[in-house]
C-alpha cells in the first residue's frame, strides 16, 4: 500500500502503470540511452584516425593522437641503447686477439646512423616484443653492415679511402686485416644472436639467423655487390638491373631488420610480410637518396668522398631519371612504404618516421 500524500518512488509509480504505458516508457529510456552511447562513440571515433581506428579494433597498441610523435627523442634514445649494446658486444680476452678486436671495434664504433638496429627496435615494439630480446639482433644487423662496409672500401671494390670521416679500415690496418676483420665480424653477428638472445623461444631465433644468412648470401648483400661490380662502367644499365642491384645490395639489410624485429615478437607472418613490404620500398629510398647525395653532398657533409659514382661511370637514380625526378621516386617509395603499415595505424610512427628521415637525411 502507499500510505497518504506521500510521492511514489520511480520504481512503484512503473509499477501501477497500465501494460502499455510502462512498455512505451520504457523503450523511451532505452531510446535515450542509445542515443547518449551513440553519441559518445561517434566523439570517440572522431578523435581518432581510420588507420588507428582498426588498430584499435584489432587489439594493437597505439600512440595518442593528442601527442605528436617525437621522432627526433625516438631516435637518439634507440641510438644510445644501440651504441651502449655494440660497445659491450666486442672485447679482447687474450693479447693474441688484440689487434683483429681494434680492427673489428675501429670500424663498429665509428659512428654511423644506426638505422638498422632502430628499424630492428621499432618493428619488435610493433608488436610489442621486448627491447631486450631484440638488442642482440640489433647488433648483429650493425656487425653485419660494418662488415660489407670494411669490404666494400677495399681497393678491389670501390676503393675509398674515407668512411664516416675517418680513414677507412683497411688504410690503418693494411687490406689484409680489414679483410679478416669484416670476415670476423660476419661470425661474430650469428654468434652474438645465438649466445645472448634470451627470453625467445628457439624456433624464433633459428629463424631470425636464417634470415640473416639468406641476407647476406647470394640473393642478399653478396649477390648485389657483385651485380654492381659487374654494370660498373656500362653504359646501358636499365631502371630494372639497377633496382634489381639496390633490392638486394642495400635494401635487403633493412628488410632483414624489420622482418627479424617481428620475428622475435612473434608476429604472424601476414604482419611480418607487410613489414617487409614496408622495408623493400624504404630500402630502395635509401639507395635514392643515397645517389642523390652524392651528386649534391659534399665529402665534409657526406663523411665520404663525393661524386665517387660519377668518377667510376656508375649507374645511379640521377643518372638515369634526373635529380627531380630521383627525388619524386624516393617519396613515392616512402609513400608506398607507409601504405604497407597503413592498417597500424599510430602504432608504426617510428617505423614511418623512420621512412621519412632516410630521404631527408644530409648524410
Amino acid at each position: 500500500a502507499v500510505s497518504g500524500d506521500a510521492a511514489p518512488s520511480a520504481e512503484i509509480a512503473m509499477c501501477l502503470m497500465k501494460p502499455a504505458a510502462l512498455l512505451a516508457t520504457m523503450l523511451a529510456m532505452f531510446a535515450d540511452s542509445a542515443h547518449a552511447f551513440d553519441v559518445g562513440v561517434a566523439r570517440q571515433t572522431s578523435r581518432l584516425s581510420g588507420a588507428r581506428t582498426n588498430a584499435l579494433r584489432a587489439g594493437l597498441p597505439s600512440l595518442s593522437t593528442a601527442t605528436a610523435f617525437d621522432l627526433g627523442a625516438y631516435m637518439e634514445e634507440k641510438r644510445q641503447l644501440a651504441e651502449k649494446a655494440l660497445d659491450e658486444s666486442l672485447t679482447s680476452t687474450v693479447k693474441e686477439t688484440d689487434t683483429i678486436i681494434e680492427s673489428m671495434r675501429y670500424s663498429l664504433l665509428a659512428g654511423g646512423k644506426r638505422v638498422r638496429p632502430m628499424l630492428c627496435f621499432a618493428a619488435t615494439e610493433l608488436f610489442g616484443g621486448s627491447l631486450e630480446a631484440a638488442t642482440p639482433t640489433a647488433v648483429a644487423l650493425e656487425m653485419i653492415h660494418t662488415m660489407s662496409l670494411i669490404h666494400d672500401d677495399l681497393p678491389a671494390m670501390d676503393n675509398d679511402d674515407f668512411r664516416r670521416g675517418k680513414p677507412t679500415n683497411h688504410k690503418l690496418y693494411g687490406d689484409d686485416v680489414a679483410i679478416l676483420a669484416g670476415d670476423a665480424m660476419l661470425s661474430t653477428a650469428f654468434e652474438h644472436v645465438a649466445r645472448e638472445t634470451k627470453g625467445v623461444p628457439a624456433e624464433r631465433i633459428v629463424r631470425v639467423i636464417r634470415v640473416l644468412g639468406e641476407t647476406v648470401g647470394p640473393l642478399g648483400l653478396a649477390g648485389g655487390q657483385v651485380m654492381d661490380l659487374q654494370n660498373e662502367g656500362k653504359s646501358d644499365v636499365d631502371y630494372d638491373t639497377l633496382v634489381w642491384i639496390h633490392t638486394h645490395k642495400t635494401a635487403a639489410l633493412l628488410k632483414a631488420a624489420v622482418s627479424c624485429g617481428a620475428i622475435l615478437a612473434g608476429a604472424s607472418d601476414e604482419d611480418i610480410a607487410n613489414c617487409e613490404r614496408y622495408a623493400l620500398k624504404i630500402g630502395l629510398a635509401f639507395q635514392v637518396a643515397d645517389d642523390i647525395l652524392d651528386v649534391t653532398g659534399s665529402t665534409e657533409e657526406l663523411g665520404k668522398t663525393a661524386g665517387k659514382d660519377e668518377a667510376t661511370s656508375k649507374t645511379t637514380y640521377p643518372k638515369l631519371l634526373g635529380l627531380d625526378r630521383s627525388r619524386e621516386v624516393a617519396q613515392e617509395l616512402v609513400d608506398e612504404a607507409k601504405a604497407a603499415l597503413e592498417q597500424y595505424g599510430d602504432a608504426a610512427a617510428p617505423l614511418n618516421g623512420l621512412a621519412d628521415y632516410i630521404i631527408s637525411r644530409t648524410n
